[in-house]
């Protein structure tokens, strides 16, 4: 939620935000109604009950005529604080609402454009050149079948379109792999967190996941949702709180399974487990004063570069465009590894400078040097998940269909060097 004094006072400030998002602007001009209406309302309300306090204690003084006058003043007037705090309150909701469906400001430093207007910010490594080495690269589906590692087949089966088995190998790459980021989060200072996968409808809503898409399990009863990111969940872990700040920022690494509906995802990526329903991810997630908020977010970068580069992967980090931002982020980056099979990069990582828009919905607080709350910054990063296993198996195979494990997971597939195929 963007601050009330900034869109009251700097409009323009909002509507350019918009702008560079794609978007109208015409939801700041409702809102600055709303606000003027709810701002309104409130004082009628106040100055109303303000009467009916001096007006009981008129009544306790008066006598006579007067006093009889002044008791049927008393009941007009709670009909009238009635009213207009039921009004004050409508105001109060609808200027929320409005409000709520605002995204966030965007960085001035955020390529401006849509979806392909991103700005390569650097390469790490080449990609490999199959064709010199003889052989035409299988796909990662391909391969994890080969090593009775992923089981598509029978996880459609059993839960439909998108959900899958890891067995076998790829169970033990998956679960290599959010340890060995837990434990390098862990040596970063990071606090580990196993988080709820179902949240209440105000910690969905406060971190902006329930505005402008429809990406999300609900359960009817109880009124709960399926997270698609611990983030949502460590977001909420500090609602209605104020922190100690004067440490340095709070860090957790949150490991959770996920859950998207993958709405408007009809037809893409349907093979293998690029786009799937459920899958693993450990997420770093960190508090910070807003200041300190840039600085953060390129820390997180670099540990999700490090984790890539233990995967011995070629990739590329870019800078993401201002129309392809989430409502919640302010400034993100995307870390993209090269898929062979596919001859471009995709999408392994993701981090997000969301500054003060998630605490000001979750009241989140800190204390600054004069003692004054203030809504903190939040940040949050992708440090692994189960989508890197397609990078992993593509990138890492051989030509006979074995597939050498990198030297940073080797410890926890049994020390292999290569992972052979079923039944060779």
């Amino acid at each position: 939620m963007i601050d009330a004094k900034l869109l009251r006072e700097n409009p323009d400030v909002v509507r350019a935000a918009l702008t560079k998002r794609g978007e109208s602007t015409d939801l700041v001009d409702q809102i600055l109604v709303a606000d003027s209406e709810r701002r309104s309302s409130i004082s009628a309300f106040e100055t109303l009950r303000a009467e009916q306090k001096g007006l009981g204690k008129q009544v306790a003084q008066a006598k006579g005529d007067e006093r009889a006058a002044l008791l049927e003043r008393t009941k007009t007037l709670a009909a009238e604080v009635k009213a207009t705090e039921a009004a004050a309150n409508e105001a109060e909701r609808r200027f929320d609402q409005l409000a709520r469906d605002l995204p966030n400001l965007v960085s001035d430093e955020a390529p401006v454009g849509g979806e392909d207007d991103y700005v390569v910010v650097e390469e790490i490594g080449k990609p490999r050149d199959f064709a010199a080495e003889g052989f035409e690269p299988r796909d990662h589906l391909e391969l994890g079948e080969l090593l009775g590692a992923i089981d598509m087949e029978r996880g459609a089966k059993i839960s439909g379109s998108r959900f899958y088995f890891l067995k076998g190998v790829g169970m033990l790459l998956q679960l290599g792999m959010l340890q060995l980021a837990i434990q390098q989060a862990v040596e970063a200072g990071f606090t580990p967190m196993i988080t709820p996968t179902l949240v209440k409808p105000e910690v969905m809503g406060g971190t902006g996941y329930l505005s402008a898409h429809d990406d999300v399990y609900r359960l009817a009863d109880p009124d709960l949702y399926l997270v698609g990111t611990s983030e949502v969940s460590l977001a909420g872990y500090h609602m209605d709180e104020i922190l100690d700040l004067s440490g340095g920022p709070i860090r957790y690494a949150g490991w959770s399974s996920c859950y998207r509906k993958e709405a408007g995802s009809h037809g893409k990526d349907t093979r293998g487990i690029i786009r799937v329903h459920q899958f693993d991810k450990v997420e770093m997630f960190s508090y910070c004063t807003v200041e300190e908020a840039a600085d953060e977010h390129q820390r997180l970068l670099n540990w999700e570069k490090e984790m890539l580069d233990k995967m011995e992967l070629s990739y590329r980090v870019i800078d993401t465009a201002t129309g392809d931002l989430g409502i919640s982020a302010y400034r993100k980056f995307d870390c993209e590894a090269w898929v062979p099979t596919q001859g471009r990069y995709r999408e392994l990582t993701s981090t997000s400078n969301c500054i003060d828009f998630q605490a000001r919905r979750l009241n989140i607080r800190y204390r600054d040097a004069d003692g004054k709350t203030q809504p903190v910054a939040t940040l949050n990063g992708t440090l692994a998940t189960t989508r890197w296993i397609v990078a992993i198996l593509e990138t890492h195979q051989q030509s006979n269909g074995s597939v050498r494990v990198p030297t940073a997971l080797r410890p926890y597939v049994g020390g292999r060097e290569y992972l052979a195929p079923v039944g060779k």
